[in-house]
């Protein structure tokens, strides 16, 4: 970390300045090899080193609370390891968190609404985060999720918003948190500080090659993806509005030049779209990035990585440079999500006398990752921070029992493995689920939809990007809650959207972009599966509802055979979907109307809660009842080459069981260091 002043007379120079105080005079003593005239020093250089975390998703063990079971490819815990390192490698660190902190695994909901935490103690996330001592943080979405009162109380109180206390004094995160782009709509101020500067100072080499201590103010600025106005609605609307990123840094980041800051770290929860920019785009880093003042810019939201040293790197717009690790010249990471890797950005600094200069073209960015092959091809991990576990081993603990809670049995694998070939497996409980609660909704509160048939769609949230074992799996015999949770995997609330026929194909159309588009006459190896996530990959499972998808088609024109009640859909009926938040007011990418504007309903429960409620009503859950309705199957086509795909290790028994007998397995591994195997489809089955 940088290191305080302890020199005296000296006013402590780890002080934090917050939004809107003054800047308080700041004298130096000689000692540890400093100058009390800085200007004898100038020449003098030094490397500080940001560290980033980003979408830890409290993921503070590297534990699985669905499977109930360790898996060391992620975790806090070993972060924290790679943190300890970077702090002996480097004389100067800075540790920033990114956002999407205090929302993601069973241990946090836990905290947040079963056994909430009392005001006095902090989220074990923070907790933990607390054994290394971050110097600020920002957002993320997530953070939203639970509401504005639970928020107020783990950040300790201050947030003046319509139906928050401010006054409440709580234990609060242990590190300042700063965020230029959120207002309270009640002050019409920031909804929290938007930036903070942070005095330091720095472990230098003097012009000489000796060791010179000096003075430092690090500006520090936050921003989080205006799309949590849609997201989390029912929390916020009228309470908070949002600013572009773009807007805010031009405003604050002079602000923060004039209170002296010699470097500007901007925290962007957010990451890269070459769309041309607006206000409320949710990955605006190449904007931001141009922003006069900023010389360091740490992203995420995306759940990927910068920069990215794969032969085919994620992100190649213009601007982007993967090798210098910069963004429009600007020193960037986006450290991935769960703990899987540590950003560092080096920043050059050179002291001219009076303050430091960053040297952009001299700095350097990289991702360390808690795994990595060894020379026998074997994966090796870091070992966890033994100091982090303990911290939290009463909450997680309790976490567990709560998980273990049962509701009901399944007599047969319920598993995503297989989805994205259409296995129903794992998804059509959730649809049933979701169906039923919206349908008997509007049999008692909204009546002048009653007459329309109301359906539901649902994807396979797990469905292999994080690896072998990113897929909802849930073992035959007793249903216990973190089944449920594996089912469905984020704590989204249920929203019932009006659209007609013409409307569901479309938005079929749109979730068909799962797929390449397979050439027939091609007789080398094809990949099935598109970079377009899983989690968009919505699908129907009733009978009711029929179609096919031609995959040998262009993406627009993959739907066929749409029918409803065993006849072609008649584009101008009405329907009701169920779904969820996220889709039906961030989905305008599949149909206009999941703006928000086909919303009829927002419900005020988590489709996970729905899906637990659900199995309690009705706990015996059979794959003739709950798992094997096939709304959609592949147009047949015959391919002169093999068409391919991957998932789980040696998982053929699954499809073979959900009656996919053109699946075959061709490689126990496919060689993506994924731990997943590769399988073929035949099309023309």
């Amino acid at each position: 970390m940088l290191e305080p002043s302890f020199c005296q007379p000296t006013r402590i120079s780890r002080r934090v300045v917050r939004f809107g105080a003054l800047a308080l005079a700041v004298s130096l003593a000689a000692c540890g090899g400093s100058d009390d005239d800085g200007s004898a020093n100038a020449g003098a250089t030094a490397t500080l080193a940001v560290l980033e975390t980003t979408d830890l998703h409290f993921n503070v063990r590297s534990y699985d609370y669905f499977k109930l079971a360790e898996d060391k490819s992620y975790g806090f815990e070993r972060t924290a390891t790679l943190v300890r390192a970077a702090r002996k490698e480097f004389a100067n660190t800075l540790l920033v968190d990114n956002g999407d902190t205090i929302q993601g695994t069973a241990l946090a909901d836990y905290e947040a609404t079963i056994s909430p935490i009392p005001c006095t103690q902090q989220l074990s996330m923070y907790k933990a985060m607390g054994a290394l001592g971050f110097d600020a943080g920002t957002l993320g979405n997530h953070e939203f999720n639970y509401g504005l009162p639970f928020l107020n109380q783990v950040l300790g109180g201050g947030l003046d918003v319509e139906g928050v206390d401010a006054t409440k004094k709580c234990a609060g995160a242990g590190f300042p948190m700063a965020l230029a782009n959120v207002y309270s709509s009640k002050t019409k101020k920031p909804l929290v500080q938007p930036y903070t500067i942070l005095e330091r100072t720095l472990t230098a080499k003097g012009a000489d090659g000796k060791e010179v201590k000096l003075p430092i103010k690090v500006g520090v600025i936050g921003f989080t993806t205006p799309g949590i106005m849609n997201w989390d609605k029912r929390y916020l609307e009228g309470k908070v509005y949002t600013e572009g990123a773009v807007e805010a840094a031009t405003k604050y980041v002079p602000e923060l030049r004039a209170k002296g800051a010699d470097v500007v770290v901007a925290l962007l929860h957010g990451g890269l779209d070459s769309a041309a920019y607006s206000p409320t785009m949710e990955n605006p880093g190449l904007h931001l990035s141009k922003v006069a003042g900023i010389d360091a810019m740490v992203m995420g939201h995306q759940h990927s990585v910068f920069p990215d040293t794969a032969a085919t790197p994620a992100y190649r717009q213009a601007g982007v440079d993967n090798k210098a690790g910069t963004i429009n010249g600007v020193p960037a990471v986006m450290a991935s999500s769960w703990g899987k890797s540590l950003g560092v950005i080096q920043l050059a600094l050179q002291w001219d006398g009076s303050k430091w200069v960053v040297n952009k073209t001299a700095s350097k960015s990289e991702l360390r990752n808690t795994q990595s092959k060894n020379a026998a091809g074997a994966t090796v991990y870091v070992e966890p921070d033994a100091a982090v576990a303990q911290l939290i081993e009463t909450q997680h603990q309790a976490a567990i029992q709560y998980v273990k809670t049962p509701i009901g049995s399944t007599d047969f694998r319920m598993s995503t493995l297989f989805a994205d070939v259409g296995d129903p497996g794992a998804i059509q409980i959730v649809n049933q689920a979701q169906q039923a609660y919206v349908a008997a909704y509007i049999k008692a509160s909204l009546p002048q939809y009653a007459a329309l048939p109301v359906l539901s769609v649902s994807a396979p949230f797990k469905s292999g990007f994080q690896g072998g074992a990113d897929y909802t799996d849930v073992a035959v015999g007793p249903l216990a809650i973190n089944n449920a949770a594996d089912l469905y995997l984020y704590p989204n609330t249920v929203y019932a959207v009006k659209v007609n026929g013409g409307d569901i194909k479309n938005w079929l159309e749109a979730a068909a972009k799962r797929f390449n588009q397979i050439d027939p006459a091609k007789t080398t190896e094809q990949s099935l599966i598109s970079t377009f996530p899983g989690y968009n990959f919505d699908m129907f499972t009733t009978p009711d509802l029929q179609y096919e998808i031609d995959v040998t088609q262009p993406v627009g024109s993959r739907i066929k055979s749409l029918t409803y009640l065993g006849k072609p859909i008649d584009v101008a009926q009405e329907f009701v979907i169920a779904t969820n938040n996220y889709r039906a007011t961030s989905g305008k990418s599949f149909i206009d109307k999941l703006d928000g504007s086909g919303s009829i309903w927002a419900s005020p429960d988590a489709n996970r809660d729905v899906v637990i409620d659900y199995i309690r009503k009705n706990p015996t859950v059979t794959r003739a009842t709950n798992g094997a309705a096939k709304s959609w199957r592949f147009a047949k086509a015959t391919t002169a080459g093999p068409v391919v795909f991957s998932s789980g290790a040696n998982a053929l028994s699954v499809a073979q069981a959900a009656g996919l007998t053109n699946v075959s397995l061709l490689a126990a591994d496919d060689g993506l260091g994924k731990g997943t195997s590769k399988y073929g489809i035949d099309l023309s089955k």
